[in-house]
């Protein structure tokens, strides 16, 4: 039987999400490179269970930088997670979720943000179902115009995927984006393609060669374009605290990324 790698908690395959389809390949060429940024992220947990996350980042070609504040209460008997997001552009977030209590495999999320400064508003109901073959996500975006609705679908069969997303903004009374996918996925290799707009095509192909190295490709084309962009990437576990990540994304980049653990923090050394 085909397996889903951390997504299956329970005994049986649970696709990823119309979002994480090709994600493990495309985590090779994002984690770890940042062009013209220096990046820290922080993470920690209190005694009481409330986790802390801080972000900061500097862009070296305007010099702008910018940071993020969240904190996160999970209270279990319940399934309910709170979260209070703070960023730089002073805008506040409230996330209230709740999972698992009204039937299984089903997660409610109510996210609301607010500017100070300027006093907007924006709101959105999430929801996610996942089980057994399916994967379903539906989340309504709250606008004074009228609601934008984004849908999504996955289907699994003994590693074989299917999947369908979808955005019908009602003040326009149409659909904006239309995107397809198909893929297969086992325990050490993984290929996707998808269709977006019926204008952009994709693909990726994402292997574990051994434990400690795991390859990429990327292959992306526009219609209406001559050129097919590609990218392949790899990345070797040294150690169990440093990893090397060589290869050339498909803008052409060519990349090096050097992350090592040192008296337990993680550095990272970034090079193009």
């Amino acid at each position: 039987m085909a397996t889903y790698g951390q997504t299956c908690a329970r005994p049986m395959c649970i696709p990823p999400s119309y979002a994480d389809l090709g994600k493990a390949a495309r985590d090779i060429f994002n984690k770890g490179f940042g062009f013209g940024l220096v990046k820290l992220d922080v993470k920690t947990k209190s005694c009481s269970g409330v986790e802390f996350s801080t972000s900061g980042s500097s862009n070296t070609d305007t010099g702008k930088v910018t940071g993020t504040l969240e904190t996160k209460y999970k209270w279990c008997e319940y399934g309910l997670t709170f979260t209070e997001k703070w960023n730089t552009d002073n805008t506040l977030g409230t996330e209230i979720a709740i999972e698992d209590q009204i039937c299984q495999g089903l997660k409610l999320t109510f996210d609301t943000t607010f500017s100070p400064n300027t006093g907007k508003k924006s709101g959105k109901i999430k929801s996610s179902y996942k089980r057994e073959c399916i994967n379903l996500g539906c989340d309504v975006d709250f606008d004074f115009a009228g609601p934008a609705i984004h849908g999504s679908a996955v289907f699994g069969y003994e590693g074989w995927l299917a999947g369908y997303q979808m955005t019908f903004d009602s003040a326009k009374s149409k659909l904006t984006r239309n995107n397809f996918a198909v893929g297969y996925r086992t325990g050490d290799f993984q290929l996707h393609t998808n269709v977006n707009d019926g204008t952009e095509f994709g693909g990726s192909i994402y292997q574990k060669v051994c434990e400690d190295l795991d390859t990429s490709v990327n292959l992306a084309w526009t219609s209406g374009t001559n050129c097919t962009r590609f990218g392949i990437a790899a990345k070797y576990q040294l150690d169990p605290t440093a990893s090397i990540s060589p290869g050339e994304n498909p803008q052409g980049q060519r990349l090096v990324s050097w992350v090592a653990e040192v008296a337990g923090r993680w550095h990272a050394w970034r090079g193009h």
